[in-house]
């Protein structure tokens, strides 16, 4: 089932991106589905922290990003959206490749959505998994 309430496309999402925290640190959205928004992010130098290995706080950058844009684009056009908790759990450190995400819907309330992102390395293990809860507001006039 199709969850998606205003338009939305995957050169739209990287087009509003840019310029944005996330298109700095290199996030790239890479695929959408009837109930899923996907994007990846090239661990490197500028998304390390000093030990080699991705920093959690570009995890947590990452899950976010996902998770905003689901519920904004899940919500009904005359909502917006803004974050009230988010949580993760790094699972496993990566030090080189991408990092691929993945955000999808557990709650898609009146007033909040609840997503859940997993981010996984290129061999598809789980490095981290993040809930995020969002609150939706009507647009002023």
């Amino acid at each position: 089932m199709r969850i998606w309430q205003k338009p939305i496309s995957l050169e739209l999402l990287n087009t509003l991106n840019a310029g944005s925290a996330a298109h700095h640190m290199g996030l790239e959205f890479t695929e959408l589905g009837d109930d899923f928004i996907q994007a990846r992010l090239h661990v490197e130098k500028k998304t390390m922290q000093p030990f080699g290995r991705l920093h959690g706080g570009v995890s947590v950058l990452m899950a976010e990003t996902l998770g905003s844009c689901g519920a904004y684009y899940a919500c009904e056009p005359h909502c917006h959206t803004l974050g009230m908790e988010i949580n993760a759990n790094h699972i496993k450190g990566v030090s080189s490749g991408y990092v691929h995400g993945t955000a999808r819907a557990f709650h898609r309330g009146r007033t909040t959505h609840v997503w859940g992102i997993e981010l996984h390395n290129d061999a598809q293990e789980l490095i981290c998994i993040s809930r995020i809860t969002m609150a939706i507001v009507a647009n002023r006039v």
